[in-house]
């Protein structure tokens, strides 16, 4: 009985991790506006697109976070090649988040201040479904996210380590921890 549970139990874990790589969300439609703009620091290209999208004017503006506090503004400018004025009336800078979870605690509080109804969500296509989960958990239900993933090619290991991140981070919740 144990082993036919175990057994079980590791098909439908093989299952879902196949259908979490195999279904890897994707960049979004083109067009739509929204209030802003939340990018989530830690991949390859999430900020360049989170300022291509701002400077398209698809938002008024934008949170970066999980900053290092050492950043500053004109350094991002320089590294990003943007204006710094950009940086000055759209571009907000949050350096409290540690983690994914904290991204969502953060991202909530900005949404909140700013009266955002809907915002773009910037991270790599591996992360989005547990940063959506996190941020869906932190904010109001009446804010509309829309997901943005900046396609990637991560190797089996990061796949891993993200689906188990995800199904704990699901169970905790569903635990009320």
């Amino acid at each position: 009985m144990i082993r036919r549970t175990a057994s079980a139990v590791l098909l439908v874990w093989l299952i879902g991790f196949v259908l979490f790589v195999a279904l890897l969300p994707r960049p979004a439609e083109e067009g739509r506006r929204t209030d802003g703009i939340i990018v989530l620091t830690g991949g390859a290209k999430r900020i360049e697109r989170g300022l291509e999208l701002l400077q398209q004017g698809r938002a008024k503006r934008m949170l970066i976070s999980g900053v290092d506090p050492v950043v500053r503004p004109v350094e991002l400018a320089a590294r990003y090649r943007v204006p710094l004025p950009l940086f000055a009336c759209c571009i907000d800078l949050g350096a409290e988040a540690v983690d994914t979870r904290s991204n969502g605690e953060e991202a909530a509080a900005w949404v909140a201040k700013g009266g955002y109804r809907s915002i773009w969500l910037v991270t790599t296509d591996w992360h989005m479904r547990r940063a959506d989960f996190e941020l869906r958990q932190a904010l109001p239900d009446n804010v509309v996210i829309h997901r943005d993933a900046v396609r990637s090619e991560p190797d089996l290991w990061v796949l891993l380590k993200e689906y188990n991140k995800y199904l704990l981070r699901r169970a905790a919740v569903l635990f009320g921890i």
